[in-house]
């Protein structure tokens, strides 16, 4: 047990000192409130009870913002999650051909036609396999928001070694709003295609058996 020290690599050694001095200045931060409140109470003439409130909001805070953190690091996990279905998913439909099966061809006239016909409540549910303009438009634009928010979430992790990613969305500040953009159409996608789902009930066993 002594020894598991000596039996770590080099970067688990690091690790472990990494961890060693955040968690101690965590505990110098709380450890800080003892010296710092007394002072705050004699410049700032405040009471015992202020001062104990503004403690107390400074520690949630601090939690509140490493649970941010957490949150960060899940937000780069599911990244990496969503880049490899994504282009697993991408390969296959341009291998078998089911992109130029299903999703060609998208006519304006199509599109405006199943539009007036959905929103009176005509549009034709006979052939689950096969898309109408309308589904096709979106299933091919939600493929194209994939792309864009994986790379534009590509430039804002690495805008130093991915600078000519950075330029081409037109610089970082404008890769972030359009990171925001996609995340936003792709939140309303899944809301408009679940609650479509659910107005047409046999669409959900299609999902499932795939006819």
């Amino acid at each position: 047990m002594a020894n598991w020290y000596s039996e770590c690599s080099p970067l688990e050694r690091r690790t472990f000192w990494a961890s060693f001095g955040g968690w101690g200045l965590d505990a110098l931060d709380v450890q800080m409130f003892s010296l710092a409140i007394p002072a705050l109470i004699t410049a700032f003439a405040i009471s015992k009870a202020d001062a104990g409130l503004l403690g107390s909001v400074t520690l949630f805070f601090g939690a509140f913002g490493g649970w941010l953190g957490g949150a960060l690091l899940w937000h780069f996990a599911a990244m990496w999650l969503l880049m490899v279905n994504g282009l697993t998913y991408l390969a296959l439909g341009f291998a078998t051909g089911r992109f130029r099966k299903k999703l060609l061809p998208i006519t304006p006239g199509g599109v405006i036609a199943d539009t007036k016909a959905a929103l009176t409540f005509k549009l034709s549910h006979d052939d689950l396999s096969k898309y109408n303009s309308v589904q096709k438009l979106l299933y091919a634009g939600i493929i194209t928001i994939g792309v864009v928010i994986v790379l534009s979430g590509l430039s804002m992790w690495k805008p130093v070694q991915l600078h000519w990613l950075v330029s081409l969305f037109g610089g970082y500040d404008i890769a972030r709003y359009v990171h925001f953009t996609c995340m936003a159409l792709i939140v309303a996608f899944l809301v408009i295609h679940v609650a479509l789902a659910l107005l047409v009930p046999k669409s959900l066993r299609a999902m499932i058996i795939g006819r």
